[in-house]
C-alpha cells in the first residue's frame, strides 16, 4: 500500500508541475500578445497623427469669415434730409447714422442726408426740405425718404419716381415738432419712433432685398495703390514691374464754396476721422460727442443753377472721379452710376469694386472744381 501511495504522490506532484508550467506559459503568451496589441495600437496612432499633421499642412484650416455689422439685415433703411447751415449746428442723429451724404445746395450751402438702418434715435434734425438729386441716393439705398418741405423739382420727382416719402410739414406737431432751443427754419425735428408709426400708417414696405450700395467687409482693409513702372532699358522683362504706392490721408480738406469747407483729421489710436465743418468741430446734438467716421468717399460732380432762387442740379448719372479714404490712406476711384435709381459702383482704377471697412461712412459729393487736398 505504501508503495502505491508513493507512486500516486509522484504522479500528483508531476501534474502540479505541468499545470504550473502551463499557466506560466499562458501568462507569458498573454503578456506578449498584449504587448503586441499595444505596439500595433501605438503605431496606428502615430500613423494617424502623421496623416493628420500632413493633412493640416497641405490643407490649412480656413478661419471663419468675419461678417460686417453695418447695414446688416433686410430692414428697409430710412433717409432723412438734414440742415447743414451754421445755425443748424450741431445736428442730432450723427452718432446713429450708418451712412451720410453731403451735397451742395443753393447759396454755396450744403445739406446732409442721414441714412439709418436698425437704429432707434430719440431726436433727428434739424430736418429741411427735399432737393430732387438727393432722391437718387435715397432710391439707390431703397430708403424711405423723410423731409420737411420740398423744392418744386423734388415735389415733381417724388410723384414721378414713386418715392416712399414722409413730408413733415403734412404731419402733426407731435410727430414733427419745433425745438424751442433753436429758431425756425433750423429747428424741425422728429424721432425714429414717430417715423415708424407713419410708415405703418402709410403701409410702406418695411423690408428690402436690394442689398447695400457699399461693399462692406468684416476684415480690416489697409489701402495701397498699385502703379505700373515702365523700364525702357530692361529688354528682358516679360511683364511690367509693379510699384506699391501709399497715399497718406492724415488730414483732408474739401471746399464746397468760399465759406463752406469740410475737414477731417485722422486719429491713429481709434483709426477714425474727426469731422469739422466751417472750421468748427462737428458734434451730435443728442450726445455732444464729436463725429467720428471710419470711411470717407469723395465724388467730384458738376453742379449748376436751375432757377432764380439759386437751386442746384448735379450731373451724376455717369462715371465720375473720386477717392476712397480709410485708416489714414486714400486711393483714387471711379464712381459709376448708370441711372437715377441704380446703385453707384465705387471701383478702383483696375475696375474692381472697392471693399469698404465696416463702420460709419460719409459720402462727399462735391463740386467738380473743388480744390481737395490731402496731408
Amino acid at each position: 500500500m505504501s508503495g502505491g501511495r508513493r507512486v500516486q504522490k509522484k504522479k500528483s506532484s508531476g501534474t502540479k508541475i505541468l499545470v504550473t508550467i502551463l499557466i506560466f506559459l499562458i501568462i507569458i503568451a498573454g503578456t506578449l500578445l498584449a504587448m503586441k496589441i499595444m505596439q500595433n495600437k501605438e503605431k496606428k496612432e502615430e500613423i494617424g497623427k502623421a496623416n493628420t499633421t500632413k493633412k493640416e499642412t497641405q490643407e490649412p484650416k480656413q478661419e471663419e469669415k468675419k461678417e460686417p455689422k453695418t447695414f446688416a439685415g433686410n430692414k428697409r433703411p430710412v433717409a432723412v434730409m438734414i440742415d447743414n447751415n451754421i445755425n443748424a449746428m450741431h445736428q442730432a442723429g450723427f452718432t446713429k447714422a450708418d451712412l451720410i451724404y453731403e451735397i451742395i445746395v443753393e447759396g454755396g450751402e450744403t445739406r446732409l442726408m442721414m441714412v439709418f438702418k436698425n437704429q432707434n434715435v430719440d431726436k433727428i434734425g434739424p430736418i429741411r426740405s427735399a432737393r430732387h438729386y438727393f432722391l437718387d441716393y435715397a432710391l439707390e439705398n431703397d430708403a424711405i425718404y423723410v423731409h420737411y418741405g420740398q423744392s418744386p423739382q423734388a415735389k415733381s420727382d417724388i410723384q414721378t419716381l414713386g418715392i416712399s416719402d414722409i413730408n413733415g410739414i403734412n404731419e402733426s406737431i407731435t410727430s414733427f415738432w419745433r425745438d424751442n432751443t433753436r429758431y425756425a427754419p433750423h429747428n424741425a425735428v422728429t424721432n425714429t419712433k414717430n417715423i415708424q408709426a407713419i410708415i405703418e400708417r402709410e403701409g410702406f414696405r418695411t423690408t428690402s432685398n436690394k442689398g447695400n450700395v457699399l461693399n462692406y467687409v468684416g476684415e480690416e482693409i489697409e489701402l495701397e495703390e498699385e502703379k505700373e513702372v515702365v523700364k525702357t532699358n530692361d529688354t528682358n522683362t516679360t511683364s511690367e514691374p509693379v510699384e506699391k504706392v501709399i497715399n497718406l490721408a492724415n488730414s483732408i480738406t474739401i471746399p464746397y464754396s468760399a465759406y463752406n469747407t469740410v475737414k477731417y483729421t485722422y486719429n491713429k489710436e481709434t483709426k477714425t476721422y474727426t469731422r469739422y465743418s466751417r472750421d468748427t468741430l462737428q458734434k451730435d446734438w443728442n450726445t455732444n460727442k464729436a463725429i467720428q467716421v471710419k470711411n470717407i468717399i469723395i465724388t467730384k460732380c458738376e453742379n449748376s443753377t436751375i432757377d432764380s432762387y439759386g437751386r442746384q442740379t448735379i450731373n451724376n448719372v455717369k462715371t465720375l472721379d473720386g477717392y476712397y479714404i480709410t485708416n489714414g490712406k486714400y486711393i483714387p476711384i471711379k464712381c459709376e452710376k448708370t441711372s437715377r435709381s441704380g446703385k453707384t459702383k465705387y471701383k478702383d482704377l483696375k475696375g474692381n469694386e472697392i471693399e469698404v471697412n465696416d463702420g460709419k461712412t460719409f459720402i462727399q459729393i462735391c463740386p467738380l472744381d473743388s480744390k481737395i487736398s490731402f496731408k
